[in-house]
This record gives C-alpha cells, structure tokens and sequence, in this order.
C-alpha cells in the first residue's frame, strides 16, 4: 500500500527531521501547523455522531455551519484516522458552507483518536498496531460504509438534499472514495482524492474499473513520490474518466510526498496543500448544484 512504499522515500528525504523530533514537537504542541479560516467564514456547529452500519456502529465527528441547509460532503482519513488535524480540516471546509462528516474507518476495531500526540504511521510500532485494524477491512464491507454515511449525511437537516454530495479521501482513503462513488452514484457528484493509494491495481475488485458505475466530477491530486513509484496510474485514471466521459482534473502536485495535505504530517507542504484545497473548493462549486 501506498504508506508502506512511500515510508522510506520521507525518511530518506526527511532525514533531517527525526521521527523523534517530530514526536517532540507534535507532543508538545499537539498541531503545529493551524490552518487558514476561509475568507467570511460562516460560524458552524460541530459534535460527535455514531452511526448505526450493518457491521456495527461507527464513530465520526458531523459538523456544519450554524444556520441553513448545505451540500453535504463525506470524508474518508488517511491511515492514522480520525484525529485533531482532520476535524480541523472538516471544521475549515463547514466554513465555506458545507455539511461535512469524517469518520473513523477502522471502527470495527477501535475508536478513534487511536494515536497519542507524536505518533505517526512511519514508527514500527504504530504501523503493527495499525495493521490489525487495516485487516479487518473489506472492499464490500468500504461499500457498505460508504452507503451508510451517505445515507446518516442525507437525514441531517443541515444536509440540502436537493443538491450533489461530495466525498472527499486522503491515502487510503482515495479508494474508498472511488467505492462510495460508485455505490451511490444518484448522491456523489463530486469526488477528490488526496495522495490516494490502491486506485489502480492488477486485481480484478481494484476500485478504478468502477469509474463506469459513477456520475460525478473528480479531482486526483497525486504525490509526487507517489508518481514517481507507479508512473502510469495517472494515465490509466485519466483513460477511464475519459472513456467513461467524466470529468477529471488529475495532477501531480511538484515537490510534494506522500502525506502533504494533513497538516500534522510530517511531510506537511503548506504552499501545495493550499493549493489543492483551492481546486477541490472550486470542484464543489461547479459539481454541488
């Protein structure tokens, strides 16, 4: 998976910053990087959901602006889940008028925040704490969350159901995205991925030959490390959206390593963070009609 190939790059372009150092500074600051409030930025409202799926209830965290219905959109986290940085991030895009809902995908074997301040995926003994949570998921049990969500968003009475949902996915949460989309194409009209890993491979279930089952509008924005590693999965994405006549703006983000959008991770790129947040703001403001 894209963490485990991409682990080594950082730590090889990163020497320089420790894991410990980064530990250090995490640990005593909890998120070093805060990230920009959106111009007028409209007050929201934020609580902790539970959400009944047919393999169990999962914990999430469901915030929106404070007053009027909006476009809901559903986040999938990158493998260390849950956390601080990401309702940070929910809580910066119900500012520009959504109805947003990140979820702990590895519900069926804990709750979430699962790290404590300074840990990362890169330390061994994360990695092997995570690696049990990673098992127990499934491509139909994804589907079957992503159904759920879609569905807990739709009866939330800030959610305009009369307008497109979004979802959004940062690493493994790229396919996760794909699988939402396709499970429930008559809601997802938008669609962003973020360093995602696992959208094209050699099996038969890989969740890019379900492009065809979509109807919505995507951004790709790709690590370049990442493209660097598997060079022709931009190509094979763009083929597919474009046999399948969606729209895709599909980019490898310079200078970038796997992991830059989070601002807790290690390999945080501000500039080029921005940057795609920007786009996929600009996606949901042509696809959420």
């Amino acid at each position: 998976m894209c963490d485990d190939h991409t682990t080594e790059d950082n730590d090889r372009l990163l020497g320089e910053v420790s894991r410990r150092q980064f530990g250090m500074m995490t640990g005593a600051a909890g998120l070093t990087m805060l990230l920009p409030a959106p111009a007028n930025a409209a007050p929201i409202a934020g609580r902790d959901v539970t959400i009944a799926t047919p393999d169990g209830k999962a914990d999430a965290y469901f915030v929106a602006p404070a007053t009027g219905k909006h476009p809901g959109v559903l986040i999938w986290p990158d493998i260390m889940g849950l956390r601080p940085a990401f309702r940070q991030m929910a809580d910066r895009l119900a500012q520009s008028g959504y109805a947003v809902l990140v979820v702990n995908q590895f519900y069926r074997s804990t709750k979430a925040p699962f790290l404590k301040p300074g840990e990362s995926y890169d330390q061994p003994e994360v990695k092997a704490r995570i690696a049990p949570f990673r098992a127990a998921l499934s491509t139909d049990g994804t589907v079957r969350d992503g159904i759920a969500f879609t569905g807990f968003l739709d009866k939330q009475p800030q959610v305009d159901r009369k307008r497109g949902m979004a979802t959004t996915g940062y690493c493994m949460g790229g396919p996760m995205v794909m699988l939402t989309a396709a499970a429930v194409p008559g809601r997802i009209r938008a669609g962003a991925t973020f360093h995602g890993g696992g959208m094209v491979t050699d099996k038969p279930d890989s969740p890019h030959l379900r492009i065809p089952q979509m109807k919505a509008r995507y951004l790709i924005a790709i690590a370049a490390n990442d493209d660097a590693r598997s060079p022709t999965e931009k190509d094979t994405l763009k083929a597919a959206f474009a046999a399948a006549k969606l729209p895709a703006e599909i980019e490898v983000y310079q200078g970038t390593m796997h992991g830059w959008c989070p601002p807790d991770s290690r390999v945080y790129n501000a500039a080029q963070a921005d940057k795609a947040w920007g786009r996929m703001l600009a996606l949901f403001e042509t696809a959420l009609v």
